[in-house]
């Protein structure tokens, strides 16, 4: 089964790193926008995803593309794919 094939359904997202102090754990902010259903306010929103970055290439301010996967750890869920920047 090719790589493409099973990172099919799993959900892709591209957020910035905020946080390298850990071994082979990044945080990546996820930002997006919203509008409140009431006031129809654009709203920004964010998340952060500790991601499992096996070789340690990804440095604070790099913009990267992480990928949902099994549990790592008891926080870790994401992997990286890419480093953008």
């Amino acid at each position: 089964m090719s790589d493409e094939i099973r990172t099919a359904k799993r959900k892709i997202r591209e957020g910035e790193v905020v946080s390298d102090k850990m071994m082979k754990t990044i945080v990546v902010k996820v930002t997006r926008t919203t509008v409140h259903p009431t006031y129809k306010k654009v709203m920004t929103k964010a998340n952060k995803y500790k991601v499992h970055d096996e070789k340690n290439e990804a440095k604070i301010g790099d913009k990267v593309r992480i990928v949902e996967t099994r549990p790592i750890s008891k926080d870790k869920r994401w992997r990286l794919l890419e480093v953008l920047k």
